[in-house]
């Protein structure tokens, strides 16, 4: 591939990795408003940490995946890209089931499929770019604690999140 061609895939994978954060951030509007008025645990992070951590991990998703897919393009990588497409799409519903329409078991479901479908992007994309596995590993930490988080909120707010 040449340059410019990388460079329009790296581009690429990072618009859509952005507009799956677009999608969910439509849902988290008023998300920080929402958030606080929750009962949280100790350990619950201040809304304002959300949106940062999001940017890195988005940013570092779209880097993995132009790396595996600079590996023969989307035909060579059908498979593992399609994974990642897929766990994007859980990725940007789980702010609608949370926040948008206040569902806190289906997001708990959501994020544990998600949880699982990051692991299989994670060893697929390690088959082509371990680099690209590795960029995923600070995301599937970040996951692992929404998970316990978003079940922790959710069970001290069974009337707010259903």
């Amino acid at each position: 591939m040449t340059g410019k061609v990388q460079a329009a895939g790296l581009f690429g994978w990072i618009v859509v990795v952005f507009i799956a954060a677009a999608i969910g951030a439509a849902a988290s509007v008023q998300a920080a408003a929402f958030y606080g008025q929750l009962a949280q645990p100790a350990w619950a992070p201040p809304a304002t940490v959300f949106g940062p951590v999001w940017t890195v991990l988005y940013a570092c998703m779209g880097v993995a995946a132009w790396r595996v897919w600079r590996h023969g393009g989307f035909a060579a990588q059908r498979r593992a890209l399609w994974v990642f497409l897929l766990q994007l799409a859980l990725n940007a519903l789980w702010s609608w089931l949370f926040f948008g329409w206040h569902q806190g078991a289906l997001a708990l479901l959501d994020i544990v499929l998600l949880w699982m479908l990051i692991v299989v992007t994670i060893v697929l994309f390690w088959r082509t770019s371990p680099v690209a596995g590795a960029l995923l590993l600070p995301y599937l930490a970040w996951v692992s604690f929404a998970a316990a988080l978003n079940y922790a909120v959710w069970q001290l707010n069974p009337q707010e999140l259903g």
